[in-house]
């Protein structure tokens, strides 16, 4: 009975060590995936854009570079429910963030006069105030280039955010006190239809925040500890890339020259090939992403188009003979029609050379890489158009050579600032362009004169002496 008594208790003892165990290893679980921070680095994810896998890029180049900063807080992507789980799992595993999956919120605003449709989720930001688990939150948009560590922003009090406008802050990045009263509030202003300028997140937080331009500006106390209230941010933690662009230089002295934002054109973003030489920061933003990312999905693309250039380069030169044959066939009836549409057919031929390849290329593969091979295919495609059409190469191959002349005159490191560099390119263009336009008279006219020899040789054979009317003599 002893014996029994005793094995019950043991099992009991088991029984609850098991439970104790699950309970600590849960514990532990949920403390891996907030990552034990008290601050967070938040930026946010959403879908429906033309542009989302780029975003999504630059997204994960962000947060490498936090994390390659040895940042003091948590990485967190607030993902629409749409957001493909491929991109969720990436986020997660291999880029060590936390990702908080939100519904999109309703936009009220989508149908004022001038709402831009590529702004109708932003307002998914509002979520960041539903992080309560974080003290402080630094919330950021993905096009930020962080070029030092900023953690003295979770200093800073209930919102903080930059004016890069004189009157209007930029929410690419500001810091905020989670708080679901907040939140809520937020929410219900949303519903009643607050006022919002431009519909989409900058102006309903503005809207909500309206007294921020009078605040004091936020310099983070020596001792660590955090602000009450709510501050201006100083320049130097949103540099607006346009100020490089007039110096070639940063030249902000109030606050710390931490981080760049790119509030450009949404086609000019540093993460596409082509932004690069023509706005010199470009290159910065790859530097990055070639340090954390890296570029193992583009890569076999670019060789795959590499190799295909080649191979229909030489195969275009085998092929010379039979395709002057076909362009050059003569024609009995409507010649004149013809040759009107072999000229249009030649001239678009040379255009497409230097369109197509642009469109083929990876969007955000690295820009000498996006260069080269754009030179590749645009060389490529011009060689058929003389192979077939039996142009002379010279002509052909001026504005070749003018394209690769302006990216050189653009990437020139030695510019004392953006004004004598845009001159400098204006000049190069004021320049090229005659070349280039007598270059294209020069194609024109060798056109027609092969047009008129392919069509008149046939003649000559047709008019000549008969078979055996020598013999009569």
């Amino acid at each position: 009975m002893g014996r029994r008594e005793e094995g019950k208790n043991l099992g009991i003892l088991r029984g609850l060590l098991v439970l104790v165990s699950v309970c600590l290893v849960g514990v532990s679980e949920a403390t891996a995936f907030q990552g034990g921070h008290r601050n967070a680095y938040a930026t946010m994810m959403y879908m429906g854009t033309p542009r989302d896998y780029e975003f999504y890029v630059a997204t994960r180049v962000m947060l490498r570079s936090l994390a390659r900063l040895g940042v003091d807080a948590d990485l967190v992507v607030i993902a629409s429910v749409d957001v493909p789980l491929r991109w969720v799992q990436a986020w997660e595993q291999e880029d060590g963030a936390r990702v908080v999956r939100v519904e999109n919120l309703n936009n009220p605003y989508k149908n004022q006069a001038n709402f831009d449709r590529r702004f109708k989720l932003t307002l998914n930001k509002l979520y960041a105030w539903s992080l309560v688990d974080y003290d402080r939150v630094v919330m950021l948009d993905s096009d930020n280039l962080f070029l030092q560590k900023t953690d003295e922003l979770f200093q800073c009090g209930q919102f903080c955010a930059v004016f890069i406008n004189p009157c209007i802050f930029h929410t690419g990045l500001f810091v905020l006190q989670p708080s679901m009263k907040v939140f809520k509030d937020m929410l219900h202003e949303l519903e009643i239809g607050r006022k919002n300028p431009d519909g989409a997140d900058q102006g309903f937080i503005g809207g909500y925040f309206p007294d921020l331009l009078d605040r004091p500006m936020f310099h983070p106390p020596l001792n660590g500890t955090k602000l009450e209230g709510t501050y201006r941010l100083p320049l130097g933690y949103q540099m607006d890339a346009s100020y490089y662009y007039l110096k070639l230089r940063w030249s902000v002295p109030c606050g710390p020259n931490s981080v760049i934002t790119f509030p450009s054109a949404p086609w000019m973003k540093p993460w596409y090939w082509w932004s690069w030489p023509v706005l010199p920061l470009g290159i910065q933003w790859h530097e990055q992403r070639r340090q954390t990312l890296g570029y193992s999905t583009e890569i076999p693309i670019v060789l795959i188009q590499s190799v295909f250039y080649l191979g229909i380069m030489a195969m275009t030169r085998l092929a010379r003979p039979s395709l002057s044959k076909l362009c050059y066939r003569r024609a009995d009836k409507s010649m004149s029609l013809i040759q009107t549409g072999l000229k249009l057919l030649t001239i678009w031929s040379l255009l497409a050379a230097y369109i197509i390849p642009f469109f083929l290329i990876p969007h955000t593969v690295h820009p000498l890489l996006g260069w080269g091979l754009y030179l590749l295919g645009a060389f490529t495609l011009s060689c058929i158009a003389v192979n077939a059409f039996l142009l002379p190469v010279s002509p052909v191959l001026v504005p070749w050579l003018c394209v690769f002349g302006v990216l050189l005159v653009m990437a020139c490191p030695w510019y004392p600032d953006g004004i004598v560099r845009s001159l400098a390119v204006f000049g190069y263009a004021f320049v090229c362009a005659p070349v280039v336009w007598s270059s294209f008279v020069k194609i024109v006219s060798c056109l027609q004169v092969s047009l008129e020899r392919e069509a008149f040789l046939p003649r000559m054979v047709e008019f000549a002496t008969p078979p055996g009317f020598n013999k009569l003599y």
